[in-house]
């Protein structure tokens, strides 16, 4: 296991940083980090053998420090260094048990892929139903469900451009779909 490197003893500094970052001083918590980072990345790419998990798991470990010194979890202040290593040690293994836990994955190559093509008269007459349904609404009701399905617009938005109120719209268009759904519906069974 790759032990932290050479990580200063506990010091009169620790213990002020210790009492600064749980008073909430951010100029504290800027020295933890310059004082921390870069070594917590090391024993990160050590262990991992990854730069970018473990500039990940650096970040990780960084707030977890940070939110147990807010919090006041250290209890002796001279014990920083191997509080933190404490710290990036237990996010590290959590990293590697739930790459364990994870099933591996293969990808799928496109060859393997497959797709169920779509019968064309099957699609003809999907389409003639839609717009049969479409056909049954006001202008304003079509427009509505044209601007949400089509444009991908929010209720909101289409009240913006149709000059409407939200709830107006969002009604509109509640029973628009209801009767596109019935009228498919219908035009499936016969």
């Amino acid at each position: 296991m790759t032990e932290l490197p050479a990580l200063a003893a506990g010091s009169q500094d620790d213990a002020s940083i210790v009492e600064r970052i749980h008073r909430g001083d951010s100029g504290a918590e800027e020295r933890l980090v310059l004082l921390f980072g870069e070594r917590i990345r090391l024993v990160a790419l050590a262990r991992t053998r990854d730069r970018e998990l473990a500039r990940e798991l650096t970040q990780e470990a960084l707030m977890a420090v940070l939110s147990a010194l807010r919090a006041g979890h250290l209890r002796a202040s001279d014990k920083l260094a191997a509080f933190v290593y404490g710290i990036v040690r237990n996010i590290v293994n959590n990293q590697f048990r739930a790459a364990k836990r994870r099933p591996p994955t293969e990808p799928i190559e496109p060859e393997h892929a497959v797709t169920v093509p779509i019968d064309p008269i099957e699609q003809s007459d999907r389409a003639r139903m839609v717009r049969d349904a479409l056909g049954l609404l006001s202008a304003d009701d079509r427009q509505i469900i044209l601007f949400t399905l089509v444009d991908g617009l929010k209720p909101g938005e289409i009240a913006r451009r149709l000059g409407l109120p939200d709830e107006v719209v969002r009604a509109r268009k509640s029973r628009a779909i209801k009767r596109i759904s019935e009228r498919i519906a219908e035009l499936s069974r016969s």
